[in-house]
């Protein structure tokens, strides 16, 4: 069976916005919910805003209903550059999440426009992504390939939303 450890969906979007305004948005959590197909709600934790060792509360929901609450780490904050997290998995611990988030904002070709590298890695934690491997061994590859794609696809939708409503 294939690990799902280091697999990654990336996308590249360029925003009409400039870096300072797409940084915003990003780490803008409380407001996810509205722009993707998956995130249906964060929150910042204790007052935390958009720097390292920061934490926030995100819940998915797959179509199925909405998820428990994981717990998020910032782990790289560089206005306008660059924004990272780790989704921790149910152990809790920052040196096995089950994936990591990163935005990479540069400016793009045009005056006003931002280039935006948008990136996901699934960890070594366990995540749903490996549970349902475990579950069909024989379908892992395959289910693991589905839901890349089904990735890549609502970050560019997230994105698209995201910079088009402001």
């Amino acid at each position: 069976m294939p690990a799902a450890t280091g697999a990654q969906a990336e996308v590249e979007f360029i925003a009409d916005l400039a870096p300072e305004e797409v940084w915003d948005l990003i780490t803008d959590v409380a407001r996810i919910g509205e722009w993707s197909p998956e995130c249906v709600g964060a929150r910042w934790l204790d007052g935390a805003a958009p720097r390292a060792g920061a934490r926030f509360e995100g819940r998915n929901d797959f179509g199925s209903g909405p998820l428990p609450p994981v717990t998020c780490v910032v782990t790289e904050a560089r206005r306008p550059e660059v924004f990272e997290w780790i989704v921790l998995d149910p152990t809790g611990s920052v040196d096995s999440p089950g994936s990591i988030w990163r935005y990479e904002l540069t400016p793009a070709g045009q005056p006003g426009q931002t280039t935006v590298r948008h990136r996901f890695t699934h960890g070594p934690g366990l995540t749903g992504l490996v549970r349902e491997m475990q579950d069909e061994p024989s379908r892992a590859a395959q289910v693991l390939q589905d839901r890349l794609v089904t990735l890549r696809k609502h970050m560019t939708s997230t994105l698209t939303a995201m910079t088009a409503g402001r």
